[in-house]
Order: structure tokens, then C-alpha cells, then sequence
């Protein structure tokens, strides 16, 4: 990744908002160098809320740097945050965050999406071909009876030669996934209402709809926001339709399923299920999920986790020098694009 050079920040002008353990998992290395130039060697005292103690430091601001668990910038901040130029967030989607004032100021907002969309995109793929191969049923299947399996008899069509994926979304998870399927000998298709066919011939996949999707695909991946629009698209009637045997892999948002036609089509035992999302977000501990065989849960991990956080940090300290040396913005949030996006 390219590091912008341009003078020092002006005291004062560079402010965190986020939780104070959050900088040192994102900032690293060499980039903990350079945010500390910015900020001072204690990170600038991250601000967890926007009251009377953080009017001072909002006041020199021309940027916030912005974390999960950063305040509302909400209007009563940004009154006390005259110079602010530019909201740099160092995670995925700002919406829980930023607010309709931030973009009715003419404030810039920049997201590390494209970075967090990554991991997310690698545990997709991961998942996606272990679930083709068998490979969770059959560790499962093994570890019970301990004994040899007769793969040829019981599980004559495992392989990802020659099956479908299907991609609902295609949003920069979706398109990236698609993507790292491109070395595979699998046919890619995609669902999105604003995924057009040049697009899809560009990034090497078909556009299907989705009940066409979910009755022909082996394994369905969910990548689409979750927004009004989309609350239990997955649905009893397009659970029923999916292939024996077929995966369903969920990285996006639980509201996308609807959970009580998940449970009872997994109970069937007729399809699969890869599930790191769900709603409610933590799965009760009564819920039927924990024991199917045919189901893998695991507990949000997708996204930058670990080290992976670094790569958010990187890319949004690269912002931050971009709106300080005057240059545009390489991560710009679409307010137009905004309410159909995570």
C-alpha cells in the first residue's frame, strides 16, 4: 500500500473517536509511528463521547478518525467541530456513526470497507469449497463412528468440479469473492437488482434472479445489505427449492433469513448450512442450531479480526494524509449509494 508524504498535521487537527484499547489493535508497526506523529504518543486520548469534555478538541479538528464504537457525530457535535473537513473511518460501514448532518455540512466520509471486505471474502471462499467437498459433514461423520467411511457409496457427487455458486449481492464482498472463484473450475452466478450484464460478463459470472439462483446452485452465499428490503429475502419458499445437499453460507446479516424456515429445513436434513451471522446476534443457547449436524456455526469471525485489523488501520491513516496533503480521497462514501449498502 503507498504512503502518502505531506507536511505535519497541525496540532490539534487529527482527533480519535473510538474506544481506548481500539488504536492499538489497528495502528502497528509502522503505522503507529506515523499516527502518533499525528496525534501525540498517547494516541490523542481517544474521545468515547461527544459532551462538554470533547468541545475543545472538537474545535481544532479537521479530521475524525473514527473506530467501531465511536459517539454519534451528530449536529451538537459537529457545532463545536467548526474545521471539520473529513470523517475517516477505520472499519466497514458508517451508518451506526454517521448522520445525515456530517454529509449536509459538505464533510467528507471515507470508509475502510473495502478493506474489511477481505477477510470476509476468504472465509466465504474457504467455506465455500470445504462445503462442496463435504468436509464438514464428513469430520463430523468420521469423528462418530471412528471408522472407515465408504466415500465412493455415500457420497458419490462431493468435488468442486463443475457446481454452481451462487452470490446473492453483489456488493464489494460479493464482487471480491467472485473474483478469488475465478482459478476454480465452478460456475459463478449473481443476484442483485442493480447488477446489470456487462457487469457480470466483467467479472466473469451470470446474472441470474434469485429463484433461479437458489434452485440450481449447490451452494447460495448471502452478500447483500441488511435493509428493509432485504429482511427474510431467504425465504421458506426458496429454502425449499435449494438442491439435496446444498449449502447455504451466511456472512452478511441474520435479518437476510428467515430463521424459523432455516431451522425447519435443516432439521430435514435435506441442506446445509454455513452460518456466521445470525438473528439475534448471539444464537440463544435453546436454539435447535447448536445441535444440528448439518449446520456450522461460528461466532462473526469473517470480518478483521486480529491482525487483520491492521489492514483497516493502514488504509484509513492513508486517508487521513490524503484530506491533510489535499488530495481526494481514495475511499469516499456515496451518500447516494448509502442506503442500499452495508
Amino acid at each position: 500500500m503507498g504512503r502518502t508524504v505531506t507536511a505535519p498535521a497541525a496540532p490539534g487537527s487529527v482527533v480519535l473517536a473510538m474506544p481506548p484499547s481500539l488504536p492499538a489493535r489497528l495502528f502497528r508497526g509502522e503505522d503507529a509511528e506515523r499516527l502518533r506523529g499525528l496525534v501525540g504518543p498517547d494516541w490523542g486520548a481517544p474521545l468515547t463521547a461527544f459532551d462538554a469534555g470533547a468541545f475543545d478538541r472538537l474545535r481544532d479538528a479537521q479530521v475524525l478518525l473514527t473506530g467501531w464504537g465511536s459517539p454519534v457525530i451528530d449536529e451538537r457535535a459537529l457545532d463545536h467541530a467548526p474545521r471539520l473537513r473529513a470523517v475517516v473511518h477505520a472499519a466497514g460501514t458508517v451508518k451506526s456513526h454517521v448522520t445525515q448532518a456530517v454529509f449536509d455540512r459538505g464533510i467528507q466520509v471515507s470508509s475502510a470497507a473495502d478493506a474489511n471486505a477481505i477477510p470476509v471474502a476468504e472465509y466465504t471462499v474457504a467455506m465455500i469449497l470445504l462445503a462442496n467437498k463435504a468436509v464438514p459433514l464428513l469430520a463430523q461423520e468420521y469423528r462418530a463412528r471412528r471408522a472407515a467411511i465408504d466415500l465412493v457409496a455415500e457420497y458419490p457427487d462431493i468435488g468442486n468440479h463443475g457446481k454452481a455458486v451462487g452470490l446473492i449481492g453483489a456488493s464489494r464482498i460479493g464482487r471480491r469473492v467472485a473474483e478469488l472463484l475465478r482459478p476454480f473450475d465452478l460456475e459463478v452466478l449473481v443476484s442483485d437488482p442493480y447488477f446489470d450484464e456487462s457487469a457480470a460478463a466483467s467479472l466473469g459470472v451470470r446474472k441470474a434472479d434469485l429463484d433461479e439462483l437458489f434452485s440450481s446452485c449447490d451452494v447460495v452465499s448471502l452478500h447483500a445489505p441488511a435493509i428493509a428490503e432485504t429482511r427474510g429475502l431467504v425465504s421458506a419458499a426458496r429454502l425449499s427449492a435449494m438442491r439435496d445437499g446444498a449449502t447455504l453460507i451466511n456472512t452478511a446479516r441474520g435479518s437476510l433469513v428467515d430463521h424459523d424456515a432455516l431451522v425447519a429445513e435443516l432439521r430435514r436434513g435435506r441442506i446445509r448450512a454455513v452460518l456466521d451471522v445470525t438473528e439475534p446476534e448471539i444464537t440463544p443457547a435453546s436454539s435447535p442450531l447448536w445441535d444440528l449436524p448439518n449446520v456450522i456455526l461460528t461466532p462473526h469471525v469473517a470480518g478483521s479480526l486480529g491482525n487483520e485489523l491492521a489492514r483497516l488501520g493502514s488504509q484509513a491513516l492513508d486517508e487521513v494524509f490524503r484530506v491533510i496533503g489535499g488530495e481526494p480521497l481514495r475511499h469516499r462514501v456515496d451518500l447516494a449509494a448509502l442506503p442500499v449498502t452495508a
